[in-house]
């Protein structure tokens, strides 16, 4: 009932933008929301997330290029992307904790199925 669409990945040359969105579709009382991604051999990492008051986080690796929003009327989240280099390659997840779940005392949260960027040099 509650799944994650993410889109707007693709191919770009390196030094230009990508927006990517993401909507939580079925999900209530959403609290943080954020944008993870994995490299081929690689273990996922988060590169940004913003909580339920607007505060934000950043990998250090996106900070003055990437930038993270959400619109709670529309249960969406976005992640503008500006400057992409080659080593941005990876396929982007969607996250977002909310309902009433909970998994070892801990909010439960939900995936997206991921979208590919692919940044060329």
């Amino acid at each position: 009932q509650v799944h994650l669409v993410e889109s707007g990945g693709g191919l770009v040359q390196a030094g230009g933008s990508l927006r990517l969105s993401c909507v939580a579709a079925g999900l209530f009382n959403i609290r943080t929301m954020g944008w993870y991604r994995q490299a081929p051999g690689k273990q996922r990492e988060l590169v940004a997330d913003v909580n339920s008051g607007g505060a934000t986080n950043y990998a250090d690796s996106a900070k003055g290029r990437f930038t993270i929003s959400r619109d709670n009327a529309k249960k969406m989240v976005y992640l503008q992307m500006n400057s992409l280099k080659p080593e941005d390659t990876a396929v982007y997840f969607c996250n977002a904790g909310g309902g009433d779940r909970t998994v070892a005392g801990r909010q439960y949260s939900y995936w997206g199925q991921g979208t590919q960027v692919t940044v060329s040099s």
